[in-house]
């Protein structure tokens, strides 16, 4: 296999299973003169595997924008340059997309080495419509958590996000507000010995009662179309009458359990209808 010179190579890495590297991805690996690697250490790991040795070069969101200069001098001066992550296909919830661009506004090659990803492969096994969103990572911070879930609970479609094992519960219960009436599936150490899929409904699962450790990757199931679809005239109608003899919280409640569709909006459409009446 001939490498092309002055080109970046993008470099899928094994999410766990070490055996899960491709032939060509080594073959790439083998003939780089430079690796970018997110963590050195990390990826000393892979290298010992298949016993190469080979100039790793730190390259995170810290640092990328320092070192772009010299990196793109690196390749016109007719280096191969690899990037990795730490585990997974580059630029997927990773850094490099500075990187690209910047090839892009050079005319540098960029060639695609595919491999593993924790999103494919947990979508692989949800049992989930395959027309799918991937989000990544949910924001912290509270109100731009609520704007971002108020977003893609819109979407009918499956959405796979990333979120740290010991926040799981705090996200969990934000979901179980915005996706109500869907399914779930928590994949947690994907290809590694203590590989464990969690599948329930988000109205169901109150989260773990004892502290996990690791990147989760959740799967919310699309809408299904049979009567989850939000019919806003009809909980309009339907909340008007109710809201005349129960309380907001029992209207929701009965609105919810009769039309399985997106408690948020309901609870939402139901406040609003009460607040016109005050």
């Amino acid at each position: 296999m001939k490498l092309i010179k002055e080109s970046l190579y993008i470099v899928s890495t094994p999410i766990g299973n070490l055996e899960d590297i491709t032939l060509r991805a080594i073959e790439v690996l083998k003939k780089s003169d430079i690796i970018l690697c997110e963590d050195t250490r990390h990826s000393l790991k892979l290298f010992n595997h298949l016993k190469l040795k080979k100039k790793l070069i730190s390259y995170h969101k810290f640092n990328e924008k320092k070192k772009i200069t010299s990196i793109i001098e690196h390749i016109k001066q007719g280096k191969i340059l690899t990037l990795i992550s730490d585990a997974g296909t580059p630029m997927l919830s990773d850094p490099g997309r500075i990187l690209i661009n910047e090839c892009i506004n050079n005319k540098i090659k960029i060639i695609p080495i595919p491999g593993v990803s924790s999103i494919t492969s947990a979508m692989s096994v949800s049992g989930f419509d395959d027309k799918f969103l991937f989000f990544g990572f949910l924001p912290k911070k509270e109100k731009e958590l609520e704007k971002t879930l108020t977003l893609l609970s819109k979407i009918v479609y499956s959405i796979i996000l990333f979120v740290p094992a010991q926040k799981i519960n705090f996200y969990l219960k934000r979901l179980r507000n915005y996706f109500s009436g869907r399914n779930l599936m928590i994949a947690r150490e994907m290809t590694k010995i203590h590989e464990t899929f969690y599948r329930t409904s988000i109205d169901n699962f109150k989260g773990f009662e004892s502290n996990i450790k690791g990147e989760l990757t959740i799967v919310i199931s699309e809408i299904k179309s049979h009567g989850k679809i939000f019919n806003k005239d009809k909980i309009i109608n339907k909340a008007k009458n109710y809201l005349k003899k129960y309380s907001l919280k029992d209207t929701v409640e009965l609105i919810f359990e009769q039309e399985q569709t997106n408690k948020k909006e309901i609870y939402e459409t139901c406040l609003k209808i009460k607040n016109e009446k005050n």
